[in-house]
């Protein structure tokens, strides 16, 4: 009965132990360590749009500029394989 009687406050001692270690280890992990993983990755995401900001400004297109490419190739065949374009009237 005795030993029963030390083994009770020994045990609610460590859970308490455990409880507050856990308790800073989460507190440790929103206050530091997910704030610098964030930060981390704005910086990456920032950068990336810089990256792409600047190859637009490379290719020397405007917002808003249309620009309109044949390709010859596809051209000249399509016209050899229309046919010959023949003028006609309506006939009453």
């Amino acid at each position: 009965m005795n030993l029963f009687i030390l083994l009770n406050p020994v045990g609610l001692f460590r859970t308490i132990i455990f409880i507050a270690v856990i308790y800073f280890i989460i507190r440790l992990v929103t206050r530091y360590i997910i704030p610098s993983l964030l930060e981390n990755k704005i910086k990456e995401v920032q950068k990336k749009m810089q990256d792409q900001e600047n190859q637009h400004k490379r290719n020397g297109k405007h917002e808003g500029e249309v620009t309109i490419e044949y390709d010859r190739k596809h051209n000249n065949i399509s016209k050899r394989e229309e046919g010959e374009y023949v003028d006609f009237e309506e006939v009453d």
